[in-house]
């Protein structure tokens, strides 16, 4: 679902300490929908630098494949699932094996936001960081052949998107 080379890449981002630290950012987010569905078994795909976890004040499943500690690919699903600004960053080529991941990981509901212009860092390539940038009539039906939507709300620069399984 990652090149070695685009891999190698993100790790030298996320070295950096400055990459992958907007899950917090979403918290309210994740923690309501958690509390609606009682549960705390929450997976942050592409934790980055764990800001969510740390923002919601209970231990979830980090995965993140740039990040040694967190860099297994998780073998079951979580009741919520957040992807919160990470799928921009994924290589276009690689973007339906992650959405497909998506689907076999999230049991409940998932919660993904997608920024949807340039970021402001850049790949060792010279490649903006947000690989894909694409509004939501691009996302929407890509995410919409996998889950059920429950709730999407364009925000400035980034869309929120709230799904459950078909």
């Amino acid at each position: 679902m990652i090149s070695e080379a685009y891999l190698e890449q993100q790790k030298k981002l996320h070295a950096t300490g400055n990459y992958g630290v907007s899950g917090n950012k979403y918290a309210a987010i994740v923690a309501d929908i958690a509390n609606q569905l009682q549960t705390t078994d929450v997976l942050d795909y592409g934790c980055g630098q764990r800001r969510l976890e740390s923002a919601l004040g209970w231990l979830i499943r980090n995965y993140d494949p740039a990040i040694p500690e967190f860099s297994d690919k998780p073998q079951y699903g979580a009741d919520v699932v957040a992807c919160t600004d990470v799928l921009e960053h994924i290589e276009p080529d690689q973007l339906d094996a992650v959405l497909d991941d998506l689907k076999r990981l999230t049991k409940q509901a998932g919660i993904f936001v997608i920024a949807t212009g340039p970021a402001k860092k850049f790949l060792d390539d010279g490649r903006n960081a947000h690989l894909i940038q694409e509004g939501a009539k691009w996302w929407l039906p890509k995410i919409m052949e996998r889950f059920d939507l429950v709730k999407f709300t364009r925000l400035p620069h980034e869309l929120l998107i709230i799904v459950r399984p078909l």
